[in-house]
């Protein structure tokens, strides 16, 4: 398996047999998005998608996917001194790399294990398919901390599980386990716990035995679709 990705990354990146598998594995565990971590998941988004030898992509996080945008990253407080257009340019950060993850033209797979909080959701729901462990859940915990959900999360949140539902994660700010996210629309397989990765890598090989120009036309329509 080539790693194409640098060796001092918090990220990792393989590219093998048409599938290519991004990881997050910051320190400490908890996969919280820095400022840098979500550039450079954009870099490798944007670089990806010119890759024609890749047909599935997958995105996880070791051990646990993530627990979302990191509030202690010292670019926060950078931003609170910068000028307008410096914070502007801060706060398109998680956006802009959500919606890099969209744009890609490959089928994109979340494997997630443990918890999916916040920005996680948000990056998670911006790939096609979302593999789940049965012990994993999902929270958005930013109203309940004053903050506004952001990230174009929820245009996406609503288009697979409705209106209703969408209200009640978002607002209420409460841990949705994987089995009832699944009922809800919001996980498209289960998987045992620890197996999320190995259910996506299933996903992925079945994927890249089809053909890949058909399949990247048919996701295109069917996102420009989904957006109206």
């Amino acid at each position: 398996m080539m790693t194409d990705h640098p060796v001092t990354s918090e990220i990792g990146v393989t590219r093998k047999d048409g599938i290519a598998e991004v990881v997050l594995r910051r320190a400490g565990g908890r996969n919280a998005l820095s400022m840098q971590v979500l550039n450079e998941l954009r870099q490798i988004a944007n670089a990806l998608r010119g890759d024609t030898s890749v047909h599935a992509i997958i995105l996880t996080g070791e051990p646990a996917f993530s627990a979302g945008a990191d509030l202690k990253d010292p670019a926060l407080a950078v931003r609170t001194r910068a000028g307008l257009l410096e914070r502007r340019e801060m706060l398109r950060a998680g956006p802009d790399a959500c919606d890099a993850w969209a744009a890609l033209d490959q089928v994109t797979i979340c494997a997630i294990e443990g918890y999916c909080i916040g920005g996680g959701v948000s990056l998670s729901v911006a790939c096609d398919f979302r593999v789940a462990a049965q012990d994993a859940y999902f929270r958005l915990p930013e109203i309940p901390l004053g903050m506004n959900m952001s990230w174009h999360t929820l245009p996406r949140l609503t288009a697979l599980m409705g209106p209703a539902r969408t209200k009640w994660l978002t607002i209420m700010g409460e841990p949705l386990e994987a089995p009832t996210a699944q009922t809800w629309g919001l996980v498209d397989i289960l998987a045992s716990p620890g197996e999320a990765l190995h259910a996506a890598r299933s996903l992925a090989a079945k994927v890249v035995a089809l053909p890949p120009v058909a399949i990247r036309m048919s996701k295109r329509t069917i996102t420009e679709i989904a957006a109206h």
